[in-house]
């Protein structure tokens, strides 16, 4: 299996990677293929497809902010079960995340990610059984994730500006023992990971706004 950063829509792996998207995410948490283009050009923006046989058999997408010293995993896709791509992925990632880092000069703190709710989403993920979001949640739990004492809404990336719920914002924290971060830093990076997008909802300015009001966001288990 090899792991493959795509840069550019005119890769020919990108219409399997966007494929992959469409089928297992909700309409309103994909963007449109065009308007990938400014994104996949970005140097801080890591978009890469697990092949195998030629085939796009998973993707992640994740980014690492030093100046905030946390990461964000934009999605994890496991398109083919029994090939172990799930922790190719994770490992994958976990090295190039560890990379950057380093060449930063920083110590993360941890990694945020956008996590389902299973008993507030009723979408199929297109029939993909390791994206279950029941069996999603739990792997995710053993790794380490824990999820931010918030109700969650997030812009939608149909850019119409309505509000995506159903989800948790998670977080990975580097010392396991953590039991909340800042608000203000979960505040800042909201506002520096969504800076993309313009039309934003009520609710969720709102949200950010209260936990700018909030020393310390507790961190509960999934």
């Amino acid at each position: 299996m090899d792991y493959y950063r795509i840069t550019s829509i005119e890769d020919e792996n990108f219409p399997k990677l966007h494929r992959l998207l469409q089928d297992v995410f909700p309409p309103e948490e994909v963007l449109a293929y065009e308007l990938w283009a400014e994104p996949l050009q970005d140097p801080g923006i890591h978009v890469c497809v697990a092949l195998h046989d030629g085939e796009a058999v998973g993707a992640t997408e994740y980014r690492y902010y030093p100046q905030l010293r946390v990461a964000m995993t934009d999605f994890t896709i496991i398109g083919r079960p029994g090939l172990g791509v799930g922790r190719f992925l994770l490992r994958s990632r976990e090295k190039e995340l560890a990379r950057l880092a380093a060449e930063s000069g920083t110590e993360p703190i941890g990694m945020f990610a956008e996590i389902y709710d299973p008993y507030r989403t009723e979408h199929g993920f297109g029939g993909a059984d390791p994206m279950n979001p029941i069996v999603r949640r739990e792997v995710l739990s053993h790794i380490g994730y824990k999820r931010l004492e918030l109700d969650y809404v997030h812009p939608s990336w149909d850019l119409q500006g309505g509000a995506v719920s159903g989800l948790d914002l998670g977080f990975l924290p580097k010392d396991e023992e953590l039991d909340g971060i800042s608000g203000a830093l979960a505040a800042q990076f909201l506002e520096t990971y969504y800076s993309a997008i313009e039309a934003k909802p009520a609710e969720w300015y709102d949200m950010v706004a209260g936990l700018k009001r909030q020393e310390r966001v507790a961190l509960l288990p999934l």
